[in-house]
């Protein structure tokens, strides 16, 4: 029996990990840790909810089975954080906290959803690249037995709340024109939501082409869609 955990179930890439996940044959129990209960239901899915994130990282070590792999799609922006103070709080430390936690329950894949885009040459003034950096980092520090990171681009597809409504629905509407550019600027949230679940199912089997895994933008375009499977 192969048990899963995501974190962030309830977000625009989240939502579609765990519904990959409880599509998927290769695990046959889905655990969530969320403050709010995701919209989809199953036989597989064990979902509990917390208002208090600090207690995130501890509710892992009692979830039964004890989960295999965790997927962390935990992410919020400065403004629905109410500055960027708040938003270091749940996109660096808490993601941080919930990486060591896993490691402390002998989760043996960990799964985070960074951003492309973060090593560029600014990368060190820009706070939202520190934050991912940082988290990357600490993940690979931790030594997992798969740690895996995707950097997506702009995360197409609807939000319940769009973070720049005109771009994103013109990005959304450029394979219309050139499907290659919009692979070049960003992936749909189903797409990144597949990759991630097809990689740990790769390092599940012992397919993964290395410890630490980095997955860029066309690295999620040939996993979650050009080469998925159902």
């Amino acid at each position: 029996m192969t048990t899963a955990a995501v974190f962030g179930c309830t977000g625009a890439v989240g939502s579609h990990i765990l519904s990959t996940l409880l599509g998927s044959d290769a695990f046959t129990s889905v655990k969530t840790i969320s403050r709010r209960l995701p919209k989809l239901q199953s036989p597989k899915l064990e979902a509990r909810q917390e208002a208090d994130t600090s207690k995130w990282g501890g509710m892992i070590s009692d979830l039964s089975p004890n989960p295999s792999a965790v997927f962390n799609a935990v992410g919020t922006t400065r403004a629905a954080a109410g500055g960027i103070q708040n938003q270091w709080k749940i996109d660096h430390d808490l993601c941080i906290e919930n990486a060591k936690a896993a490691k402390e329950a002998g989760v043996k894949t960990y799964v985070f959803i960074s951003s492309g885009g973060t090593r560029g040459l600014l990368s060190a003034y820009v706070p939202y690249s520190k934050m991912k950096i940082g988290v990357e980092d600490a993940v690979k520090e931790m030594d997992f037995e798969h740690a895996i990171i995707l950097r997506p681009g702009m995360i197409i597809g609807e939000r319940e709340t769009p973070k720049v409504p005109l771009l994103e629905m013109l990005i959304g509407n450029l394979h219309k024109i050139s499907p290659w550019l919009q692979d070049l600027i960003g992936q749909d949230q189903k797409v990144i939501g597949r990759a991630a679940v097809a990689a740990a199912r790769l390092a599940q089997e012992g397919k993964a082409p290395s410890k630490y895994w980095v997955l860029e933008q066309a690295d999620i375009v040939k996993y979650g869609r050009d080469d998925w499977k159902e």
